[in-house]
């Protein structure tokens, strides 16, 4: 009675968990994990301007006319301060990797601006760059607002961070920063993507720069090292601003120093600033999103499936997994990276391995597709890969989700086969694992085991993995191996008592034979 009602308390605990995260945090950061309809009339775009190859070339005197007219409105236009009288400014930062987790914080902060009536966003900007469509989704949010977008780069603003930077409305570059180098680069060997990735590049800084009113040529050179305009970059370079050339050359309002010369230099000077703040929610999610704690979880989720399995109906293990598996994958999929169908891979994995060890006993091809599904499922929950497309994820974030899930099996099982035959032993698991009754005339026993049962031999009835039950001469006694899987039928002898349980040794079959 006992063990069920933990049981009950332990999943009303994982239920409230679970639903307080996709009630409270994530009812409208789920609305990222779309593509915007912007995002999905461009890719036409950039297999066009794929597809035109050389005509670059024969259209260039139209694009000099273009950027020659783009380039002289820049140098015109004023940066686009709000109206007179008291302002909202709202700050927040993209200070890493473009990825899924930086679109949620951006996600959760212009929504945060948008309660709060901002007058006034500011981004303060510091990132190498991302994943590309990840930075496609931020230019969309910025592009949609109403309120005037300001961007301080405050060192670098290079890949992503540039496609970003030129969808505001002004652009603001602390002393020794840089803008620029926004050519694709696959995730893992950080070479140059093919050249359809670098298509969708390009026509998205081109439309950015278009919208911004700044030069979309030069934009696209900072793709494409193969255009070359004169007077600011040769072929076979990539552009990279400095603060001065982007200034020359309309990427840049001025250099500033700080967030306060920032809104002095555009005339606001009475405001109240406000920051965006992780909440408490987040802060929880960004904890464990932490691949060591990722590890423990995963070290509580084999482990507690390994210890159901061995003593079935208790519900302890179980219930301890379940709850490690919903604070896993929750964390992940709120941030974009553990998808739907990643989290059935692991769930029917779960269920093939129950299938091999009570369905169709003996270790095959269930068993082999139950552990791969598992493992699969834990390590692409991790990732910001699109199936089985790992172009863009970075390095060290693959080898981080191999190294976390592999390390942590391997911890799982040294721990399994080193705790199981010492588990029936302990005072404390006894206590939840009492379960239901066993009465002598269903052919069990309570009594303390004696000496007498030293060298007697036995039959398993319920497979030893290691733990299981035996039956001697019409009692039955729970048993556990000394880490082998002993299958139902075989014949062991027992070669030492552990508190209520025997521990017994497999007979050789050829043993068995000669008696």
């Amino acid at each position: 009675m006992q063990t069920c009602t933990l049981y009950r308390r332990l999943l009303g605990w994982a239920f409230v968990f679970g639903l307080y995260f996709f009630t409270g945090s994530g009812q409208a950061s789920a609305l990222g994990f779309a593509q915007s309809p912007r995002s999905e009339a461009e890719p036409a775009a950039a297999d066009s301007l794929a597809a035109q190859g050389e005509a670059e070339a024969v259209q260039g005197q139209e694009l000099d006319t273009m950027a020659a007219d783009s380039a002289a409105t820049t140098a015109e236009k004023q940066p686009l301060a709000p109206a007179a009288g008291k302002k909202k400014v709202y700050l927040f930062q993209i200070d890493d990797n473009i990825d899924p987790r930086m679109n949620r914080r951006v996600r959760l902060a212009l929504e945060d601006a948008a309660r709060k009536e901002a007058d006034l966003i500011l981004i303060e900007m510091d990132t190498y760059g991302g994943a590309v469509n990840d930075a496609d989704d931020i230019r969309t949010m910025l592009l949609d607002l109403e309120v005037p977008v300001y961007v301080w780069i405050n060192k670098d603003a290079a890949s992503a961070g540039a496609l970003i930077s030129i969808a505001t409305d002004s652009i603001y570059m602390a002393p020794g920063s840089s803008i620029g180098a926004a050519t694709v680069v696959q995730g893992g060997s950080g070479e140059a993507a093919p050249d359809k990735y670098q298509s969708y590049m390009r026509s998205m800084m081109r439309s950015t720069a278009e919208a911004k009113g700044r030069d979309p040529k030069i934009a696209e050179a900072m793709v494409d090292e193969r255009l070359e305009i004169e007077g600011v970059t040769e072929k076979g370079s990539v552009i990279t601003f400095s603060v001065s050339e982007a200034i020359a050359n309309g990427f840049c309002e001025a250099e500033v120093r700080s967030v306060e010369e920032l809104l002095e230099r555009v005339g606001v000077t009475d405001y109240s600033l406000e920051r965006y703040e992780e909440s408490g929610v987040e802060q929880v999610i960004s904890l464990f999103l932490n691949p060591a704690v990722s590890g423990i979880l995963i070290l509580i989720i084999l482990g507690g499936l390994y210890f159901e399995i061995q003593t079935p109906g208790v519900g302890f293990p179980l219930a301890a997994s379940i709850v490690a598996v919903i604070l896993y994958f929750i964390p992940y999929y709120l941030n974009g990276l553990a998808a739907n169908w990643e989290i059935a891979v692991f769930i029917v994995g779960v269920l093939f391995l129950f299938v091999e060890l009570f369905v169709l006993p003996g270790f095959g091809i269930f068993g082999i597709l139950g552990i791969v599904g598992v493992l699969t499922g834990l390590t692409l929950g991790m990732l910001p890969n699109d199936v089985f497309d790992f172009t863009f994820v970075p390095g060290g974030d693959l080898f981080s989700a191999l190294l976390t899930v592999l390390v942590s099996a391997i911890v799982s099982i040294i721990g399994i086969f080193t705790l199981a035959p010492k588990v029936n032993s302990w005072q404390a698991f006894r206590s939840v694992a009492l379960a239901s009754t066993q009465n002598r005339s269903e052919g069990y026993t309570s009594t303390t085991y004696q000496e007498e049962l030293l060298g007697q031999e036995g039959i398993v009835i319920s497979r030893l993995m290691p733990s299981g039950r035996i039956e001697i001469e019409g009692e039955v006694y729970d048993a556990f191996s000394r880490g082998e899987f002993i299958d139902r039928g075989e014949r062991v002898q027992v070669i030492s008592t552990e508190g209520t349980s025997l521990r017994v040794k497999k007979i050789p079959t050829d043993t068995q034979e000669g008696k």
